[in-house]
């Protein structure tokens, strides 16, 4: 009989999702655990290495949100330490965790992206913030929405509707990061769509509806009552086709691997826009990615625990197949 797999759950960590990063990393632990796995929760701190030297884990799977956990740095340090993992490599989390430049490598591939401009803290000071807001007022009018390039849940996040609001919006990305993307605000109806690989492929699973009074901000995503979800989504199968295809040129052009979760807008003309993508996306209960976990286990007919499973297995079989590739060039 095989031993059980040993996993470490990376979770914390010091960005400004910790707690969301937390919670996400315990779903996942008791979930695996469901499934027989022997799964460890670690926090990503100072001992870090030395706890992953201690546990001697198979896989490790990466919960931790926003910066340091989605910008490929962990990413990096996990591939240097020798250690398999789940989700996506370095490069492909560097371009999807950018904002502004995940729209400028999708805009080649036929993707929707709103009209925007990145612009850092810096150039404000040097060039002057009214001249600037000048600009954005001519090209983009109102309202537009001004949030970080990088980072996730929204914080940052704001819709300004005049010119007025402008600077206080500033102030608020300014918070989260240091290069605040500008954007075309495209009226619509909100979807996410999460996309698993098991190992043969991308697989769109059924997209969530997202309908909540004001911005889909940090409170309305994790406070329950807030937003209301639908799955599947209110619309007819060749919408969801449409919202199925565009989460998968962005999972496939990006270079994602194992899961990702896009959000859609769906404009009134019926085109979708790309907003953005995570991939480490969040495992809460009022994530969308469980959701539509759920969903999509219930269509093959098996339970959400079993759907985690194959994705970890997807994650353990390509570090063997890869260390085999290395074994078979080294004896060349």
């Amino acid at each position: 009989m095989e031993r059980p797999l040993t996993v470490a759950v990376l979770a914390g960590g010091l960005t400004h999702e910790r707690e969301i990063s937390l919670h996400s990393g315990r779903r996942v632990a008791a979930s695996l655990r469901n499934s027989g796995i022997q799964a460890k929760i670690l926090d990503v701190d100072a001992q870090l290495l030395q706890r992953l030297d201690a546990l001697e884990p198979d896989v490790v799977w990466p919960l931790v949100h926003g910066s340091t956990g989605e910008d490929g740095a962990l990413q990096d340090l996990l591939q240097l330490a020798g250690y398999p993992f789940v989700g996506s490599e370095a490069g492909a989390c560097r371009l999807a965790s950018d904002k502004a430049v995940a729209a400028s490598v999708l805009q080649r591939f036929d993707v929707h992206v709103p009209a925007s401009i990145a612009l850092p803290q810096p150039l404000f000071r040097e060039v002057g913030v009214g001249a600037i807001l000048d600009l954005v007022e001519r090209e983009f009018g109102f309202p537009v929405v001004i949030k970080p390039t990088r980072g996730g849940s929204s914080l940052g996040l704001t819709i300004a509707t005049e010119r007025s609001a402008l600077p206080g919006a500033m102030v608020d990305c300014f918070a989260y990061g240091e290069v605040a993307l500008i954007q075309q605000y495209v009226s619509g109806r909100e979807f996410g769509v999460g996309v698993v690989d098991y190992g043969d492929g991308p697989l769109a699973m059924p997209p969530v509806e997202v309908t909540v009074n004001g911005p889909y901000d940090f409170d309305a995503r994790y406070n329950p009552g807030r937003a209301e979800y639908f799955v599947p989504a209110r619309v007819d199968n060749t919408v969801i086709d449409k919202l199925k295809e565009c989460a998968l040129k962005v999972h496939k052009h990006l270079g994602l691997r194992h899961y990702s979760r896009t959000d859609i807008i769906l404009d009134d003309d019926g085109h979708t826009w790309f907003i953005d993508v995570n991939s480490t996306p969040g495992m809460t209960e009022t994530s969308i990615f469980p959701q539509a976990a759920q969903a999509q286990a219930r269509l093959e007919g098996r339970s959400v625990d079993a759907l985690y499973l194959d994705i970890l297995k997807a994650a353990a079989i390509h570090a063997d197949q890869h260390a085999n590739d290395v074994a078979e060039a080294d004896a060349q």
